[in-house]
């Protein structure tokens, strides 16, 4: 049995509300507050009265759960007016993280999510003296998850709101999730809402955090099952072939199984456990050794967790695109689990599965012609068909009897708009018009090429290449169109396995000219 935190002051809300606006900044390396050098001591003795108040009341939770529930909440109201009153010395203090004490009023709301029930069934009524949360104290995303024990927001048997540290580069992250990338993010949340129940069970079941598949899928590729990198990560949570390998994730019949949003989630948490057990359980240096490779961040930062993603040293050392990727996968998480405190508001998604047996044979891009985009944003239902038939090409017709994945509502929408509306005539009539082709000069023979690198090695003719931001050296290869990898390489000097170049870097490559 669990107690809710009925007895929680109002005043407590706005205490830490006002608390949260101040900057986040760690305990030991806090820059002084305008006006004031940071109290140390005092600071972390506060913290610590914030540990004892969080022990007693989750001590108060034990006692609701051996069915000593007057004493229980007489207990959680003890602690919380202990949290209170260090929330309110915590503003006087310079350096003092109001965040934290926010994360622990977030975490406190939580543990006492289930309704007390008495003998009679009945949940028992608030006195006089005691006053219900607030509104907005409780995120409606996480009220509306699957009560699928708590690992909704749990890490390791900790909250992800103790976990998340709010500073400047996570607050920086969220303001680009709510500016420039806020169609992004509710792209993002659209896509995975539809894959939910493909992907959210995998991490159900490695014990990991909901809103963390959220932001490393938001930040990698949007909920894009078949995104593909320069790099050539694949995937909705981007696994290089040879990761994938390593997860499980190899080719069945044709099909890449990194584009399979079940199996890439089950990957996905499988590696960020096994580094979770080499960092132990810093979150941060986790999601920084899945963008920049876990062999780099261990000899960054060591095995075992003791730095921190933000010590200088550590942060300096990383490449700017980890040092980016970061922040920026957490702070989407943080706005999937408090998107209200943001004045943000995610659409309502049916997620719910369903499936149609194909009636009258159907390419992906015929059904998502006649099923128009009833139910959804304007952007149909395209990627939705995409994402949970990942290994059919939409443009590949599909036979009599074929069973397609789609969003449960479009069962009847299929019947009504594909089979005996008139929308299925014209999305066949679509599919069957066919586009001129132009005559392509084939690509320069592999005895060709070589000979073409020879020359641009012996002084003969070639061009020169001013490398910019996000090149790589395939993806040059790719656009030369005469040349492969290893020969502009060779040109130049570059060795592999990285070949590592940079921008406004000048290459040599081998003319196409004949």
């Amino acid at each position: 049995m669990r107690l809710p935190m009925r007895c929680l002051p109002i005043a407590l809300g706005f205490v830490l509300a006002a608390c949260a606006g101040a900057p986040a900044k760690p305990t030991a390396s806090a820059a002084a507050r305008p006006g004031g050098k940071v109290d140390e001591t005092a600071v972390n003795a506060l913290y610590g009265e914030l540990d004892v108040a969080s022990r007693r009341y989750a001590a108060a939770l034990e006692l609701a759960d051996d069915g000593e529930a007057a004493r229980a909440r007489t207990e959680m109201k003890a602690a919380l007016d202990e949290l209170q009153a260090i929330a309110v010395r915590c503003a006087g203090v310079p350096g003092c993280d109001g965040a934290r004490f926010y994360s622990t009023y977030d975490r406190l709301l939580r543990a006492g999510l289930e309704a007390p029930v008495d003998a009679e069934g009945e949940a028992p009524a608030v006195s006089g003296d005691e006053v219900a949360p607030r509104a907005d104290a409780e995120s409606p995303l996480v009220a509306a998850l699957p009560a699928m024990e708590r690992t909704i927001t749990l890490l390791k048997g900790r909250e992800l709101a103790d976990i998340l540290m709010l500073n400047d580069p996570v607050k920086a992250g969220i303001e680009q999730w709510l500016t420039q990338y806020r169609p992004n993010l509710v792209t993002a949340y659209v896509n995975y809402q539809i894959m939910r129940y493909r992907m959210w069970p995998e991490y159900h079941k490695a014990g990991l955090p909901e809103a963390l598949l959220f932001g490393i899928l938001a930040k990698e590729s949007g909920g894009r099952v078949h995104a593909v990198s320069r790099a050539g990560a694949s995937g909705p949570l981007q696994f290089m072939y040879a990761t994938g390998l390593r997860f499980g994730l190899s080719k069945q019949g044709g099909f890449d199984q990194r584009f399979d949003p079940g199996l890439s989630a089950r990957a996905n948490a499988a590696y960020i456990n096994e580094q979770l057990a080499i960092f132990n359980g810093n979150l941060e240096l986790v999601v920084a050794a899945y963008n920049g490779g876990e062999g780099r961040m261990q000899r960054i930062a060591g095995r075992g967790g003791q730095k921190s993603f933000w010590d200088p040293e550590i942060y300096a050392a990383l490449p700017d695109e980890t040092r980016d990727y970061v922040p920026m996968v957490l702070a989407a998480a943080w706005l999937f689990l408090h998107p209200e405190r943001y004045n943000l508001q995610f659409p309502k998604i049916d997620g719910r599965p369903g499936s149609i047996v194909l009636k009258e044979p159907a390419t992906l891009a015929e059904l998502t012609v006649c099923l128009g985009n009833d139910g959804i944003s304007t952007d149909g239902w395209f990627r939705a068909l995409r994402n949970l038939n990942p290994a059919l090409d939409p443009a590949e017709r599909q036979p009599v009897g074929a069973r397609i994945e789609l969003p449960v509502q479009l069962e009847a929408v299929y019947q009504k708009s594909c089979i005996d509306g008139r929308w299925g005539k014209l999305a066949a009539e679509l599919h069957a018009a066919t586009v001129t082709t132009v005559a392509v000069k084939p690509a320069p023979s592999a005895a060709t090429r070589v000979a073409a690198a020879k020359r641009g090695t012996g002084g003969g003719r070639t061009l020169n290449y001013v490398v910019r931001k996000g090149d790589n050296l395939a993806a040059i290869a790719r656009r030369s169109g005469c040349a492969r990898t290893e020969e502009i390489a060779r040109m130049n000097g570059l060795r592999g396995p990285r070949y590592a170049i940079r921008a406004g870097q000048t290459l040599k490559l081998p003319s196409c000219s004949r």
